[in-house]
């Protein structure tokens, strides 16, 4: 498609062809009732979208407490580790 010419038509359920209607008050209010529908439309996928990236956050926030979990514990480990080690006897020399 060429910059400036005429767009495709393209068929959005819910929207209403308002070329069709000859008189303005009726194309007015056939437009006005396609800017509410997508208006709607707007609201209710701002919303979703909202619900999904709080569930998103909520989700990154317990696998950063868990990760933070699994680091003390490793650590505890390593110190335990660290504690055998120290309490090992020096190997005796081979015969």
């Amino acid at each position: 498609m060429a910059a400036g010419g005429p767009a495709a038509a393209q068929d959005v359920r819910g929207l209403e062809n308002c070329s069709a209607e000859k008189q303005i008050d009726r194309r007015t209010s056939c437009l006005q009732a396609n800017v509410d529908y997508l208006q709607q439309a707007l609201q209710k996928t701002m919303r979703e979208t909202r619900q999904k990236m709080n569930a998103a956050q909520a989700q990154i926030a317990a696998l950063h407490a868990e990760a933070a979990s699994l680091a003390r514990a490793i650590g505890e480990l390593r110190r335990k580790l660290d504690e055998l080690d120290a309490k090992k006897p020096a190997a005796e020399p081979e015969k």
